[in-house]
């Protein structure tokens, strides 16, 4: 019977550890739902904030896209850094708690310049949230498991989009935008609450077998380490760079978001004036879709890569590359129909696909990356996507859009879009020559922390 109880007692402990890595990922995707909640929230407000404050579509582009990009995209790599030899979930659950409260201040905005800065705050706050929760999951789950995990905390992206687009509709039409600013923010504070007091900081390298190069990294004084973490920025774009399948993956993946950003921020705009649908009613379709097709896409794109890259690691980055592909021909049905009967069905079907390719990305820059860059390389990759995509994604198809206007007057926004979607066919290129280096770049990393 002793003899029983010892054998058991690993694999109890194991299923325990199991338990708590998987409570701890569901954790970080609430927070990163919430996040998108409150970034989204503006997509389904925008008719009724041109209309209070008398804005064009450039502005309204400005303040979804590049003033909150700046911010966002920017403060990641610092805070990253602090990440990186940094307690991870307190960092995230403070996020949370500062973009909660700055989106709930903007349901009190005076004037659109008051708007804008709120909205900044909601970048500041989110600016803590992706880095150091992508080096908890590559810590929680190994290399054969990361692209699934990743795809799951991808799903936040789409419960999000569907949440604030469906809740907010839904408030919006009934109660007004100030009260769906209120709505949306102050419960992310029950979320950060739960990152703080519920889960646990994961120990570095012990799943990849190499808590060893990270005690080593850690000695000496806290002047030294800072020093050392600052050193790391300009290495980790070094490394990026001449990395050929990261590189390529941080193009083809800023090219996607691109488009996507530009799309979802503009959509419902689209559905507003070239169909003439109300806002509830829009969020219900868009919501739907972006949000429960779009979650659904995540998860088979991680479980595609995970499972084809078993026999040939290249499927990692094909996967995205074949499913951009297949995709812009609906792109194309999609923004030439004004019938919902085959909008709808299209809309599904590319949304599914589309949705492939941020699991398995952000899996491949986190296996690509020295372990004690993980966080910081999380980072740069964010901020090169988030300050081109997040910032210049929806400004470009605003900017479009008005100088459309003269020509196509209502239906500019409609054409605006459809230019900017033959952008995923570029990026589907950059995935298929990331997927021919993939293999050799992470061999080349095994053999540096063997040697470590």
């Amino acid at each position: 019977m002793a003899e029983q109880s010892v054998k058991a007692a690993p694999a109890t402990a194991a299923r325990a550890g199991g338990l708590s890595k998987h409570y701890a990922l569901i954790i970080l995707t609430l927070a990163y739902t919430s996040s998108h909640v409150d970034r989204g929230i503006v997509n389904i407000l925008m008719p009724s904030i041109k209309a209070a404050f008398d804005v064009s579509d450039t502005m309204l582009g400005l303040m979804g896209g590049l003033v909150f990009a700046l911010f966002y995209a920017t403060l990641g790599v610092p805070i990253a850094m602090w990440a990186d030899r940094g307690n991870r979930r307190n960092i995230v659950a403070l996020a949370v708690t500062i973009w909660s409260g700055m989106t709930a201040a903007c349901g009190v905005a005076g004037s659109f310049s008051h708007l804008l800065a709120a909205r900044i705050g909601v970048g500041i706050g989110e600016a803590g949230s992706s880095p150091p929760s992508h080096s908890m999951i590559a810590d929680l789950y190994p290399e054969a498991q990361r692209s699934t995990a990743m795809s799951f905390y991808s799903v936040g992206v789409y419960a999000g989009a569907m949440i604030g687009l469906i809740l907010g509709g839904y408030v919006v039409q009934h109660y007004g935008w100030r009260e769906t600013f209120f709505v949306v923010g102050l419960p992310g504070l029950i979320i950060a609450a739960l990152v703080r007091f519920t889960i646990q900081e994961p120990v570095r390298g012990q799943v990849d077998g190499l808590t060893h190069v990270v005690e080593e990294r850690q000695k000496g004084s806290l002047f030294a380490q800072t020093k050392r973490y600052a050193g790391n920025l300009w290495q980790v774009f070094v490394h990026l760079w001449h990395t050929r399948s990261a590189r390529h993956i941080i193009i083809g993946l800023t090219l996607v978001s691109f488009v996507g950003y530009g799309g979802l921020i503009f959509g419902p705009s689209f559905f507003r004036r070239s169909l003439g649908l109300g806002e509830q009613q829009i969020g219900l379709i868009f919501g739907l879709t972006a949000g429960l097709v779009g979650g659904i896409g995540a998860l088979i794109g991680g479980f595609l890569a995970d499972r084809l890259s078993r026999k040939d690691m290249r499927w990692n980055a094909w996967v995205i590359a074949v499913a951009k592909i297949v995709g812009m021909p609906l792109f194309i049905v999609f923004y030439s129909s004004s019938n919902l009967d085959i909008m709808v069905p299209v809309y599904v079907v590319s949304m599914l696909l589309g949705a492939f390719y941020l699991g398995p990305s952000f899996a491949m820059i986190q296996s690509l990356t020295p372990l004690h860059m993980r966080s910081l390389a999380s980072a740069v990759m964010l901020f090169v996507l988030n300050f081109i995509a997040l910032g210049f994604g929806p400004l470009t198809v605003g900017f479009l859009s008005d100088q459309l206007e003269p020509y196509f007057g209502v239906e500019s926004l409609r054409w605006s879009l459809l230019i900017t979607s033959f952008l995923g066919v570029w990026a589907a290129v950059h995935y298929y020559w990331a997927g021919l280096t993939y293999e050799q770049d992470v061999a080349k990393l095994k053999k540096a922390h063997a040697a470590a």
